[in-house]
């Protein structure tokens, strides 16, 4: 068939990579870092669709930013390109700054207001310009969260040090100039009361009430300075509840002083896990799952800091209808997808697909609230047996993961190993146009709109009027998968490129086709013919 493109995504035969496995250590964080070495693992039978960004400056990430009067600014240009490069905004408004050497706009508005601004970036190969429009005003996360969370790789072990080391790879790894902008700390960062590790023991609080870190973060305001001075953001993460999930100490009756300290400490991101809050309120109606996250919001909003807040509580209650309305800027909509590492794939094809189709979740995130299916399983993780591991997903299932959570307008949060990315995980990780279905300033989720069996058909409208379509073959051989027009809602013939591999495909009419292999995907971004 003249039209029939042909992806092959190769896969390793049977249900992943053979896992090379490492040993994680409370004692000598240092030498297990010495000791990983490079990872022995064949990735010749996968394929890497991604392209090298250009050497001349290109512009990516979000073209829209939120922040509220009074807040300290902090956004990062996302450039690629040859370095050095040269920065540049026009028209930033009263308050900002840009620094000409690491595209870092800093300051703080006074003023409510919107705000339209033309970034620069140029080197000796050219020169790249983009429309970019500040928001000041309630509203945060007017595009979907992007960065990396400590918890699938590092759980119990995280450290000061791997928060470093973490801000230092989003910066070399170049994920910064893609979008990727917040390092959060998950779990464990706190005092474990009756812990005989010493490195987790101390004062729970201090003489006013608010929460201390562990030993293994000696000054969090020196971590949060030093994220900060990379262009980057921190998040961290507590419980409403008396414990965290972890054992640590949670924010129970001391909600305001910790959210203080938090501010103070110089936090932009916090995750509120429902955790033993369950042992505080049994049999929860919706009002009483209300209630932790309303309490929480209203006191982020009292301070002088813009701090994003992520409910964290698994979907209970139907938490996508309400989510917004108590001041969430995005909500878990399953449990957690890493719960166990053999049931990743599983968990990524029932609750990235169908909790999702069946409960209709794109009537319900937009620009400020977000549906969160949880964080990208990629590259090497804790396979919760005191080692780390390789992905169980298969290539196939890291291209699908990547483009439904871009489909879905999902937070890209990426909690594998940031010290050990390799070229496939970034290129997962780093395709701008992949990423620009994402971070798409319209802000409306995609949807499923067909399904024939194992065969489903997603897609997404955007900005421009184009829309995004993903082809998933969600069974056990490659089979052709049909994007119909009157499934689409279009009529006339449309423009096709494939997003993965940045490559034009020519004119359709009626419907665009492709084979599609075991648990794969092609991601595809449509115009009108008539339209440039």
């Amino acid at each position: 068939m003249k039209h029939l493109i042909t992806f092959l995504l190769l896969a390793f035969a049977g249900s992943g990579w053979a896992a090379e496995t490492v040993p994680l250590s409370t004692l000598d964080l240092s030498k297990m870092r010495q000791g990983w070495g490079t990872p022995q693992i064949d990735r010749s039978v996968t394929e890497i669709l991604t392209p090298q960004p250009p050497r001349a400056p290109r512009i990516n990430g979000a073209k829209v930013f939120g922040v509220r009067p009074g807040s300290p600014f902090l956004f990062t240009i996302p450039a690629t390109g040859d370095r050095p490069m040269k920065f540049a905004a026009d028209r930033l408004p009263k308050g900002l700054k840009v620094n000409p050497d690491n595209g870092q706009i800093t300051g703080v508005l006074a003023n409510r207001g919107e705000y339209q601004v033309i970034l620069r970036a140029a080197n000796a190969l050219g020169k790249a310009t983009r429309p970019f429009k500040i928001v000041c005003g309630d509203t945060l996360a007017l595009t979907p969260h992007m960065g990396w969370n400590s918890w699938y790789i590092w759980e119990n072990h995280v450290t000061d040090k791997v928060m470093r080391d973490a801000a230092d790879a989003m910066v070399s790894s170049g994920m910064l100039n893609h979008g990727y902008i917040y390092v959060n700390i998950d779990d464990c960062w706190a005092v474990k009361p009756g812990s005989n590790d010493a490195t987790l023991q101390g004062e729970p609080r201090d003489a006013q009430g608010k929460v201390n870190s562990n030993p293994r973060f000696p000054d969090m305001r020196a971590l949060t300075d030093y994220i900060h001075s990379q262009g980057l953001k921190a998040g961290i993460y507590t419980s409403p509840g008396p414990l965290t999930c972890a054992g640590h100490v949670g924010a129970y009756q001391h909600e305001e002083q910790d959210v203080q300290r938090f501010a103070e400490w110089g936090f932009d991101f916090l995750k509120h896990d429902w955790c033993s809050y369950g042992e505080v309120v049994k049999n929860p109606d919706r009002a009483a799952l209300q209630k932790p996250y309303r309490q929480i919001s209203e006191m982020l909003r009292r301070q002088q800091r813009d701090i994003v807040l992520n409910l964290c509580q698994y979907g209970m209650g139907k938490v996508w209808e309400w989510g917004r309305e108590v001041g969430g800027n995005s909500w878990r909509t399953a449990g957690d997808l890493g719960q166990t590492f053999e049931g990743i794939a599983t968990g990524l094809f029932r609750d990235g697909f169908d909790v999702y189709s069946i409960n209709q979740l794109h009537k319900f995130g937009g620009p400020g609230a977000w549906n969160d299916p949880d964080y990208l399983l990629l590259g090497y993780l804790s396979n919760w047996k005191g080692q780390t591991a390789p992905t169980p997903l298969t290539p196939n299932e890291q291209y699908t993961q990547v483009s439904l959570w871009c489909l879905v307008a999902a937070p890209l949060i990426f909690s594998g190993d940031m010290t050990r990315l390799d070229a496939f995980t970034l290129n997962l990780l780093c395709n701008d146009e992949v990423l620009e279905v994402d971070q798409d300033p319209l802000g409306k989720p995609g949807r499923r709109v067909a399904k024939t069996e194992d065969l489903e058909v997603w897609a997404k409208e955007m900005e421009d009027g184009s829309k995004v379509v993903g082809l998933f073959n969600r069974g056990e051989m490659e089979m052709t998968v049909a994007a119909k027009w009157s499934d689409l809602g279009i009529q006339e013939k449309q423009r096709v490129r494939d997003l993965w591999r940045q490559i034009g495909l020519g004119s359709f009419d009626q419907q665009f086709q492709a084979s599609v292999p075991r648990h794969g995907v092609v991601l595809v971004r449509m115009w009108p013919l008539h339209r440039p």
